[in-house]
Parts: structure tokens; C-alpha cells; sequence
């Protein structure tokens, strides 16, 4: 029949009423055959069929046939579009003819077969494919882009859209051509020649887009309930024009993702053959616009704004109102767009603001539109306040956030009812009680509008078919629609279902069937409850989601100065708390949580990021800790009158603070053993929340040092305590539940929520005077679980050294495990517990410390800005190091009763890694990591590997392994003393020079962080020579106490202008003379006045930083930030000017510390070595030489004759003697012991009642005129 139409139907007498009515009745029939067919496999196969005793083929389905030719370019489908070409030439005359009727219905069917095979095509593709059948076909959309042999142009697609012109005497037949076109446009080149045969012609062109706006401008409505109002024939006439208008506006939507040009910008009205961008979108009329479907879809959603009860679409037609709010989304979202399309909206309607003022809809028949209106309308205004702010229109963003935020009617209709029953509705969301003119904030309206429960359909109930099947062939007809959500096909699930009831045998199936389709209509309701379900939670997602992008943009995007200190934090309080009660309820849906928890925390950081601000305001007045006293206040119960204190936490109150608290820890239980990555965000709000409560960083103006300790002692307990002490009374007050999730979310799980879960607890446990957390870690096994993983993480962490490492997730786990460990290791119960966990043993069987990289000879200072994120492979192995040697340094510190076992365990960590120790001693780099280690290092060697330590160990080894020790410590002793020479001596001005000729790139903080590097280094190796002689303090008639030799040939050649004359009396390898202490005494001296002006003039800065010049301003601030200085505000320079002032000051009351311990163990190691000099040593050409051997420590028959490390003690003579009291009296002048004391008055007695500087110059003094006398 399909071959046979083209014979029946002549061109010659197209216009005759006969053969237009052949063409109908033709087409109807196909039309129902085509409709009622599904490709199969087996139609791709040749079936045989015996007739009068052969085989012969089967004939093919209809539709087969039918699918075969319409897939060509056959007769059939050229026959086709020709009558659809003369179809609408016949309707534009307009003119009345024989045959109109049949006419008009013969295209209807062309065109719903034409739909039809666009459908289906795409199955039947692929089963052809399949099959492996030698047919070839082509996809409809290509075959439609061919030429017409009759007017030599590729106009069947136009012939097509131009039906849509005529949709209001012929509804049906625009319907069809609006799904033709709405399923063409989904392939991109298909677009781009659309747009180029839409916009050939002029007129043609016009009449296309006049086709468009007609059929979008219908005044019907989607559900035609109202029998009264028409007959059965206009609701359904108003049905399909209802059905076209949500093509067009699908077309758009599908159009506007793909690439320009594209048949939305040229429907909407944007320029083609310019910058898209330049297009000046204007009303219609104006400047020869003309009306386009962008003012036929603000048409309808204007309709009814200027009323209370908002748009009518929204009301009337709400799935059509859904998608014109998503067409306005994508234009203000596409950059191209973006910009023409808010510029329109903004100045000639005025559209975000009359449609928000509205929010939130209520339309409970229309949930799922509903809230999808809301989102696309929602996510319209983020992009509205971010760009206005952006180009600083203050009073489009003021206006706006006004309509969302303001506590008070707005609305130009409000006559004061409206804003009282908003207010019943919630009380509690207010700060004060005097609320009577007060209605709820829109944007806390808008989420009460989104309802967390969710219905879910009964289980089902079967008694044929077998459950568990029934589910699985519900997932295979599973599939994704167009709105990206994942239901099943009914229709689809309906024909398997009654296919197998179909395939059933027997009698006792026959009797049956009534029940099983019974069931299966039961099967078919649950499937569609469940479909809703479904769409009703991605719903409630998508509108939830747009919320907390609005709220983000609100706190983040807009000008901080818009919104009030006071009122942006009571906003937040409110926002938080209406949130939590809604996840927290019972019925709220679990789908909804991972939403809510990434808004809890953005609410909760921006929320700690207000109230730190409000502390800090007080610093511009002056340092101090009473500016502080009144900053907290839980009292609200007063009037707002009574609340204008300018700072504190007045604005929000810290019972509200506990409130957001209890709610953040009930949401936290709430989650039970899944949704680890929930808390995640649950952990990181928990966190923002526990720093409002930490004291800002206060500089330290040496002024706090005058208070006696009685003073501090009685003082009342300051607003930042008393806040920690209730959060933690809180905490606790959860008990063990609590402290089960979090520390098995630290042990194990994502490594976001391991980290983040490591870092609460660290900030638990440094508030936590109780040590309750700290007790549960030990006893529940916890922390030893963490201490073992150490040794599961070495092989992990190797691997991370290699020059293309995997992804660095396991780096940041470690140096979160280890902050954690180090916190816990700074109380003394948390020390001893590690120690009891063998964590520095674990730490010392970890071979990654050893893998220790070669320097990289650029890598010093050749490459001052890194390329790439990833750090180099020094650096990580920095990063792994370093973490290591804090903790030995901390345990070190705070183990109190059981000091010597850490020693001894830190001695076998640095005798384990003993290569990598040692090449960090010798290593000439200066960078900051360098120092860094070589800081760490020094500390724990001067706590930890003294030679005397040994004895004290009780710890059973042999000789062999003893003497190996004593060996090591030998070494360290050695390589300490040689870095006086590097960082105390002459030498150091070499390295400050080095430093900065080739750091001019690097930031002034790395300056600074090498300074105090350098000067902790001395400290410390200061600090080793201290305690080496007070253990040696029992033989201080000996030169077993002593470690320089009695030479002061550094002092006295300091002013040489070459290094290496600067050459000691002893070879390197033996000890270094005096002069090196002299020398360093006197550097230090001088540096610690530099410091302290310097310190004196920061901290006159920072009383007066707004009076400070603009440029002084600005180099402060680009320490902070060196980008961007120029786009902030005055008040953000300031802001950061203070954060280095205060870093700044806090940097060199560190130095001027670190000087003034140098200054005194200087002092102290002169004092000792001229007491044994000047008067205990026997002179070599004096004494015995049994005498000189026995002098010598036993451990020295450890090492060989001519490498004695002290052998140059033995060897001193009268000369040395005399040379080093001639020396010693002109080093040690009344220029160098005026600066001591000054730095003693200035310095020592404010920060201590005791001091030691004056007590050793007299005492040094006095050996001097003694030795003379």
C-alpha cells in the first residue's frame, strides 16, 4: 500500500476534494499502523511460512514496511512532504475550496506520521544494527534537511514550522509541526541550518516568528476541569493548544544548550550576525522590534503580579509557568545572554522584583511545578544580586535584598493582615519581643515552603507474581526523562507485565487472568507513586538547592556594608536555626540531608566569620585584654534600645549560640552510621563554630607581662573562656554517642570526613580541661588504632616521593593524623598515653623518613613561583618530616614524670634515621623548609641526645650497642656546635646577604620566618651547651665540662673582609674557641634593639593604622595578599593592614624572646668556661701527661687518635691562658656590658621578677680583675 500511494494520488488534480480525501483516509491507515507498531528483533530476521507444501518469506509487519520507506529517500516520503508544501500553501489563501476539510486532515496525519517515525526511529536503528540486515536507512531529521525537487531549496524543515502560523484556526496542525520541531532541534548542526533557513527570507522569517508568538500568546488553561465552561471539543482543542505551548517553550530550552547560533536566540530575539552579547533587547514596537516569543513568555508571567494573589500562570497553568521561569534561567545564565537579557528585565520590567515579592507560591495540587517555579525564579535572582554587585548598582542590590531579608512589609498591597499572620506563623524568629508590626523574612518564608516530608507508597502486597521479579523488571524499565530523573516507563513496564500474563498456559491460567491483571494494575499504582515520589524529592532538591545558592550569593557576592553587622547575624541565627528544625524533624526525608548539611555549612562559617569580626573591632582603639570584658552577652531579654553597644556578641546572644550548637550535634547523631559524607560538611560547621569562642590573636605589646601573678590569677574569667567552657559542657553533654561517630569517622572512612573528623577532635581536645574526650580515646582504643596506622601509611607515603606522584590524598590524612597527635601530645596524660601507644617507636620503624630527596640545585631560589599545584617532591618530603619531629619535640616537653623514657625513645628515632639526621645537619640550604628542620632538629637533640643521658637510661643494652650510641651522640654533638659558626658566627651575615639577593620574590613573611629559624637554631644549640654543663656540673674542676676552647679568634677577626681568614686555633673537627660566644652575645645584643624598635614602631602602627599613608597601607597589606590590593575597600586594606601588624608584632616579641634566652646562656657559658680557664685549668707545659689523659672521657677510645673531638682541651698552655685574659677584657667591654644591662631593664625584669644578666656580668667581671690581680 505504501508503494502504491504515490500512484493514487496525481499532482495533476492536487486541488480536486476527491483525491484530498483518498490522501486522508491513506494516511489515517497508516497512521494507526504505524502507531500500534514496535520495532522488534524478530521483524529484522526473514520468517518462513509454509503455503500449498513450500516455504516461503513472511511478509514483514506493516509498520515495518512503513518505518523502512519514511527512513528513505523513497516516493513514499517525497509524496509526503510535497503534500505538506501544498497543505500550506492551500491555508495561506485563506480562501475557502473543495476538499478543506479532508486537506487539513490529511496533513494532520502526514505530520503525526512524520512524529511518529522521529519517535521511533531511533529503536529501530539500533535493532537494524542488531541484525545485522543488509537495509540502509537514514535518521528523519537528515532526510528532512534535503533539497525539495520542486523548489530547488531545502525548505521541507520551514514548510513544517510554517503550520504554526495557522494554530489558531488549526490547533491540531501546529501541535504536530511544534513536536516535529521540538524533536529535529536536539541535534546541534541541525540547529545551526535551521537558523539559517528560518532567517533566508525576510518575510519568511517574520511570518515564522509571528507563527511562534501566536501559538505561545493562547489564553487557555492546562487542566480543563470546568465542564460548564465548553464542549467536549473546545477543552480538547484547548488541550492541544496548551500541548503546543510547552513544545515551543521545550524547543527553546533544548536550543538554548546548544552552541550558537541557535533557533532560540533567533526566536527570543537576539542579533545573528553580530556578538550576541551587543543585541539591545527592546519592547515590541520600539526601535522596529518586533514581538518576539521572549515578550510573549514574560507576557504570561506577568499576568497577575500586580495583584496579592501573584501570577496567574503560576496558579492556572503551572507546568507552563515552570518552563517559561527556566527559559528566562538559561538566558540570564548563558554569558552571551546573560548580559542583554538583565539589562531588559532590570530596566523595562522591572521582572525579578514583581515576581519575587510573590514568593513563595502555593499551589499544593502543583507541588512539584511548584517548587520547580521557585528554583528557576530563585537561582534568576542569585545571578541578579551577584552581577549588580559586581558592577556596584547598590540600589537594584539593595532593593532586592531589602524584598528577601527585611523583617517588615514590603509589599505595596500589605494592609498590615498579611504581616501579622505571616508573623503567627513563627514567633521564635525573632530577636525581640515587640514584634507587631513584624512579618517573617521572605527568604525564611521561602524554605518554610519546602516541606521535608515526603509520602512513601505502601510496599507492595502480591499473591502471583514473585516480589523480588517484579522489582527487577521494574529497575530494567527504569529510564532517565527529560528533566534528568531517573523513573520507570508504565507504559513500557504495562506491556511486559501483560505480555507474561499473556504467555501463561493452561485452564487454571485462564480462570486467573481477572485477578492478575488485577495485581497488575495494583503493580502499575505503586510504580506510579513511586515515579512521583521520585520527582517530588528531586523537586524539593532542586528548589532546596536553589535556596542555598541564594542565601551563598546573599552572605558572599553582595557588599558586606549593605547588610548590617547586627542584622547580617541575627539573619544567619535564624536562617540556622529554621533550617536544623526542619532536617531535625521526624518525617524529614534523608534524601534532603546532604543539601541541608552543606548549607548548615556555609550558614555556620559565614555566621563565625560576623561574630570574629565584631571581636576584632575593638583592636583599633588599642591592645588589650579589657576591651574584651564586655563582648559577650547572653541577655535577651532587653529592649533594642538597650542594645546599642557598638561590639560583643549583644547583636546574637550566646544562648542563641548554644542553640545553633545543640542543633549542629543533634544533626550530627542524626546521620547514625551512614552518610559519613553528611558530616563531613557537619564537621567542617562544627568547626567554624568552635573558633568564635577561640580568643583572636592579640598582639603581644610585652605590656601583659606586668601584671604579678597574683593578678592573673584572681582575674574574672574572660567572655572567650566562659563561651569554650559552656560549648564543651555541651559537648560532653552527649556523651559517649558522640564521641563513638566522631572518632570512627577519624579512624576510617573518606578521607575528607577522616581529616576533618581528626581536626574536630584536635580542636575538642585542646578545650577540653576535662579530659573526658582524651579518656575515651585511650580507653576505647581509639588512639592506639591512629598510632598503629602510622606503619600502614609508611608504604603509602613512599610512594607520594616519587617525581609524578598518585593524588596527594594520603599526604593530607597524615599531617592531619599527626596535628591531632601532637595536640594530644601537648597534655601531660595525652604524652603519656602516646608514649604507652609506642607511637615513637611506630615512628621509628617508618622507612619514608630515610627517602629523605636530593636538593635540588634550582630548587633554592631558582624557581620563586612553582609552576604547578603540586608541591615538589622536597617539599612533600618536608611536609612528612616535619610533622614527625613536632611531635618528638612536644612529648619531649610535656612528659613530665616519664622525660626520660621519651628521651630514650627519641634517641632510637634519631639513631634509626641517623642518615637523614645527618644530612640535615650538613645541608648548606637556607630556604625556610631548610631551617625549619634544622630548628625542629636542634630541639630535640638538646633535649634528647646529650652524653650523659645515657647513664641515666635504664635501659639493658650491650657494649656494642652502647658504644654505637655514645658514637651518634658524638656526632650530633659535633654537627650541633659547627652551626654556631653557620647561623651564630660571622658567617651569618653571609647567609642574611645570600638571603636577600635572592628572595626579592618572595613574600616579607618568609623573611620573617627565616629570621626566627635562624635565631631558634642558636636558642637551641645554646640551650644543648647549657644543659651538656650542668650535667657535667659535678666536675667543674674539669674539662670534661667544657666545649669551646679557650680561643676568641672569631671576635677578634670578625671585621676581616674575607670569610676563610677567619680560620679558629683548633681544626674544624675539634671544639670551636670562645670568640664564637662572644661573637654571637654581641650579635645578639645588637639584633634584640633592632627587634625591639622595630616592635615599638608596629605597635604604634597598629593604635593609629587608619591614620597611617595610603602607600604604607598598601605594602602592608601585600605581605597578606599580594593580588587584588587595588579592588578592595579602605576599610578591608585596614582590616588586612592590622593582620600584619598584629603577625608583625607577635614575630619580634618572639625574636626579642629568643635574643634575650640567647643573651643569658651566652652569658652563663662564658662565665663557666673563663671559671675553669682562669682558674681551674693546669696549663699543659705544667702538668703531668698522665694528668692530660686522664681528662678525657671514656668514650673518647671510641674514636681515633688524630679525630679527637676534645683532644684540643688537653692541649692548652699558658700562652692560651694569658692570650684569652688579654682578649677576654677588650671583648667583653663597658660598651657590651651597658647594652646587656640595658636590654636587662628594658626587657628581662618586665617579663620576669628573676633575671640573670646583671648577677653573670659581675660575676664574669670579676673573674676578669682576678685573673689580673
Amino acid at each position: 500500500m505504501a508503494e502504491q500511494w504515490p500512484c493514487m494520488y496525481s499532482p495533476d488534480s492536487v486541488s480536486s476534494a476527491t483525491q484530498w480525501e483518498v490522501a486522508e483516509v491513506v494516511l489515517e491507515v497508516f497512521y494507526k499502523l504505524l502507531r500500534d507498531y514496535e520495532p522488534q528483533l524478530e521483524d529484522f530476521v526473514d520468517q518462513f511460512v509454509e503455503l500449498q507444501g513450500e516455504e516461503i518469506i513472511a511478509y514483514k509487519p506493516p509498520g515495518f514496511s512503513l518505518m523502512y520507506h519514511l527512513l528513505n529517500e523513497s516516493p513514499m516520503l517525497e509524496l509526503a512532504l510535497s503534500l505538506l508544501e501544498e497543505g500550506v500553501k492551500q491555508l495561506d489563501t485563506y480562501a475557502p475550496f473543495p476538499g478543506k476539510k479532508h486537506l487539513e486532515k490529511a496533513v494532520q496525519h502526514c505530520l503525526a506520521l512524520l512524529n511518529l517515525t522521529l519517535q521511533k526511529e531511533n529503536l529501530f536503528m539500533d535493532l537494524l544494527r542488531e541484525s545485522q540486515l543488509a537495509l540502509i536507512v537514514s535518521p528523519l531529521e537528515q532526510l528532512l534537511q534535503g533539497i525539495n525537487p520542486r523548489t530547488k531549496k531545502a525548505d521541507n524543515v520551514v514548510n513544517i514550522a510554517r503550520y504554526l502560523y495557522h494554530g489558531n484556526n488549526n490547533p491540531e496542525l501546529a501541535f504536530e509541526s511544534a513536536k516535529i520541531l521540538c524533536c529535529i532541534s536536539c541535534n546541534s548542526n541541525i540547529q545551526v541550518k535551521m537558523v539559517g533557513d528560518f532567517t533566508h527570507d525576510q518575510s519568511v522569517s517574520q511570518k515564522l516568528m509571528a507563527g511562534f508568538v501566536e501559538c505561545l500568546d493562547y489564553e487557555d488553561t492546562e487542566e480543563f476541569v470546568r465542564v460548564e465552561e465548553g464542549s467536549e471539543l473546545e477543552k480538547k482543542l484547548a488541550a492541544i493548544r496548551h500541548e503546543t505551548r510547552i513544545h515551543i517553550l521545550n524547543l527553546l530550552i533544548t536550543s538554548l544548550e546548544r552552541n550558537p547560533p541557535n533557533l532560540a536566540l533567533y526566536l527570543l530575539g537576539f542579533e545573528l550576525k553580530k556578538p550576541i552579547s551587543t543585541t539591545n533587547l527592546q519592547d515590541p514596537g520600539v526601535l522596529g522590534c518586533p514581538r518576539t516569543c521572549l515578550h510573549a513568555i514574560l507576557n504570561i508571567l506577568e499576568k497577575g503580579t500586580e495583584g496579592r494573589d501573584g501570577p496567574v500562570a503560576v496558579r492556572e497553568y503551572p507546568q507552563l509557568a515552570d518552563l517559561c521561569y527556566q527559559v528566562i534561567y538559561q538566558l540570564c545564565a548563558c554569558s552571551d545572554t546573560s548580559g542583554p537579557t538583565m539589562r531588559y528585565l532590570r530596566t523595562s520590567q522591572d521582572f525579578l522584583f514583581s515576581q519575587l515579592q510573590h514568593l513563595p507560591f502555593s499551589n499544593k495540587e502543583h507541588e512539584i511545578s511548584m517548587l520547580s517555579q521557585m528554583s528557576w525564579l530563585m537561582k534568576t535572582a542569585s545571578i541578579e544580586l551577584r552581577v549588580t554587585s559586581l558592577n556596584r548598582q547598590r540600589s537594584h542590590t539593595q532593593r532586592l535584598l531589602h524584598l528577601l531579608l527585611d523583617d517588615m512589609p514590603v509589599k505595596p498591597y500589605s494592609d498590615g493582615e498579611g504581616g501579622m499572620e505571616d508573623e503567627n506563623r513563627s514567633v521564635s524568629g525573632f530577636l525581640h519581643f515587640d514584634t507587631a508590626t513584624k512579618v517573617r523574612r521572605k527568604i525564611l518564608s521561602i524554605l518554610d515552603s519546602i516541606d521535608f516530608s515526603q509520602e512513601i507508597p505502601e510496599p507492595l502486597q502480591l499473591d502471583f507474581f514473585d516480589r523480588a521479579q517484579i522489582e527487577q523488571v521494574i529497575a530494567n524499565c527504569e529510564h532517565k526523562n527529560l528533566q534528568g530523573q531517573t523513573v520507570c516507563n508504565v507504559k513500557l513496564l504495562h506491556r511486559v507485565l501483560v505480555a507474561e500474563v499473556n504467555a501463561l498456559q493452561g485452564m487454571a491460567a485462564i480462570g486467573q487472568r481477572p485477578l492478575l491483571m488485577e495485581e497488575i494494575s495494583t503493580i502499575l499504582q505503586y510504580v506510579v507513586g513511586r515515579n512521583k515520589l521520585l520527582q517530588c524529592l528531586h523537586a524539593k532538591r532542586h528548589a532546596l538547592e536553589s535556596w542555598r545558592q541564594l542565601v551563598e550569593i546573599i552572605l558572599t557576592a553582595c557588599p558586606q556594608e549593605l547588610i548590617q553587622a547586627e542584622d547580617r547575624q541575627l539573619i544567619i541565627r535564624d536562617l540556622l536555626q529554621d533550617v536544623h528544625d526542619k532536617v531535625l524533624d521526624d518525617e524529614a526525608a534523608q534524601e534532603l540531608m546532604p543539601v541541608v548539611a552543606g548549607a548548615v555549612f556555609t550558614l555556620t562559617a559565614h555566621l563565625s566569620q560576623a561574630v570574629r569580626t565584631e571581636q576584632r573591632q575593638p583592636l583599633v582603639s588599642g591592645p588589650g585584654e579589657a576591651q574584651y570584658a564586655f563582648m559577650l552577652d547572653s541577655s535577651l531579654t532587653s529592649s533594642p534600645a538597650a542594645e546599642s553597644r557598638p561590639v560583643g556578641f549583644a547583636s546574637i546572644g550566646d544562648s542563641s549560640l548554644h542553640i545553633i550548637l545543640k542543633k549542629l550535634l543533634d544533626f550530627i547523631l542524626k546521620t547514625g552510621g551512614g552518610f559519613q559524607r553528611v558530616r563531613t560538611h557537619l564537621y567542617g560547621s562544627l568547626l567554624y563554630y568552635l573558633q568564635i569562642a577561640q580568643r583572636p590573636d592579640e598582639p603581644d605589646t610585652l605590656e601583659a607581662a606586668k601584671k604579678t601573678m597574683w593578678e592573673r590569677l584572681t582575674a574574672p574569667e574572660d567572655v572567650f573562656s566562659k563561651l569554650q567552657r559552656e560549648n564543651m559542657a555541651i559537648i560532653e553533654s552527649y556523651g559517649a554517642a558522640l564521641m563513638e561517630v566522631v572518632c570512627r569517622d577519624a579512624c576510617d572512612g573518606h578521607e575528607i570526613g577522616r581529616m576533618l573528623a581528626l581536626a574536630l577532635l584536635d580542636r575538642i581536645v585542646s578545650v577540653d580541661k576535662q579530659h573526658q574526650w582524651l579518656l575515651y580515646l585511650s580507653n576505647s582504643g581509639y588512639l592506639k588504632v591512629l598510632v598503629d596506622s602510622l606503619v600502614d601509611d609508611d608504604r603509602t607515603l613512599q610512594s607520594l616521593l616519587t617525581p609524578q606522584p598518585p593524588l596527594l590524598k594520603a599526604l593530607y590524612t597524615y599531617e592531619s593524623k599527626m596535628a591531632f597527635l601532637t595536640r594530644v601530645a601537648k597534655e601531660q596524660q595525652g604524652s603519656a598515653e602516646l608514649l604507652r601507644s609506642g607511637v615513637i617507636v611506630r615512628l621509628a620503624q617508618c622507612q619514608v623518613y630515610d627517602m629523605r630527596p636530593e636538593m635540588d640545585s634550582h630548587g633554592m631560589f631558582g624557581m620563586r613561583d612553582p609552576p604547578v599545584f603540586i608541591p615538589t617532591p622536597v617539599d612533600r618530603y618536608r611536609q612528612i618530616l616535619l610533622p614527625a619531629l613536632q611531635l618528638c619535640q612536644v612529648i619531649l616537653t610535656s612528659s613530665m614524670s616519664q622525660h626520660l623514657q621519651a628521651a630514650g625513645q627519641v634517641l632510637q628515632f634519631l639513631v634509626s634515621h641517623s642518615d637523614t639526621i645527618q644530612a640535615i645537619l650538613r645541608c648548606q640550604d637556607v630556604s625556610t623548609g631548610s631551617l625549619q628542620e634544622l630548628a625542629l632538629l636542634t630541639g630535640i637533640i638538646s633535649k634528647a641526645a646529650l652524653p650523659g643521658m645515657l647513664s641515666e637510661l635504664d635501659v639493658d643494652v650491650n657494649e656494642g650497642s652502647l658504644m654505637e650510641l655514645h658514637g651518634h651522640i658524638a656526632r650530633f654533638q659535633r654537627q650541633c656546635l659547627g652551626l654556631l659558626s653557620r647561623f651564630g658566627g660571622a658567617d651569618r651575615l653571609r647567609q642574611f646577604k645570600f638571603q636577600d639577593n635572592n628572595a626579592e620574590g618572595d613574600r616579607v613573611s618568609k623573611k620573617d620566618e627565616i629570621e626566627l629559624a635562624m635565631q631558634q637554631i642558636c636558642a637551641n644549640v645554646m640551650e644543648y651547651c647549657q644543659s651538656f654543663i650542668q650535667q657535667n656540673s659535678s666536675n667543674l674542676q674539669s674539662a670534661a665540662m667544657c666545649l669551646f676552647t679557650p680561643s676568641l679568634s672569631e671576635t677578634v677577626n670578625r671585621d676581616g673582609a674575607r670569610q676563610d681568614t677567619q680560620v679558629p686555633v683548633v681544626p674544624y673537627w675539634r671544639l670551636p674557641g670562645l670568640g664564637i660566644i662572644i661573637y654571637l652575645l654581641k650579635q645578639s645584643a645588637t639584633d634584640f634593639f633592632s627587634y625591639y624598635d622595630s616592635h615599638r614602631r608596629s605597635v604604634n602602627k597598629l593604635q593609629n593604622v587608619e591614620q597611617l599613608p595610603p602607600d604604607e597601607i598598601k605594602e602592608l597589606c601585600q605581605s597578606v595578599m599580594p593580588a587584588g590590593i587595588d579592588k578592595i575597600s579602605t576599610a578591608q586594606k585596614c582590616v588586612l593592614a592590622r593582620r600584619r601588624l598584629v603577625k608583625l608584632i607577635n614575630n619580634r616579641a618572639k625574636l626579642l624572646s629568643l635574643c634575650s634566652y640567647i643573651i643569658e646562656t651566652c652569658l652563663f657559658i662564658l662565665w663557666r668556661h673563663l671559671e675553669y680557664y682562669l682558674l681551674h685549668c693546669t696549663p699543659m707545659d705544667s702538668q703531668d701527661s698522665l694528668f692530660a689523659s686522664r681528662t678525657l672521657f671514656k668514650s673518647r677510645r671510641l674514636q681515633e687518635p688524630n679525630l679527637d673531638f676534645r683532644s684540643g682541651l688537653s692541649q692548652v698552655n699558658q700562652h692560651d691562658i694569658d692570650q684569652l685574659q688579654s682578649d677576654a677584657v677588650n671583648a667583653f667591654g663597658e660598651s657590651l656590658q651597658k647594652k646587656l644591662l640595658d636590654i636587662e631593664g628594658l626587657y628581662s625584669k618586665v617579663r620576669s621578677r628573676y633575671s640573670f644578666i646583671q648577677a653573670l656580668i659581675r660575676r664574669i667581671r670579676g673573674l676578669l680583675r682576678l685573673s689580673r690581680n
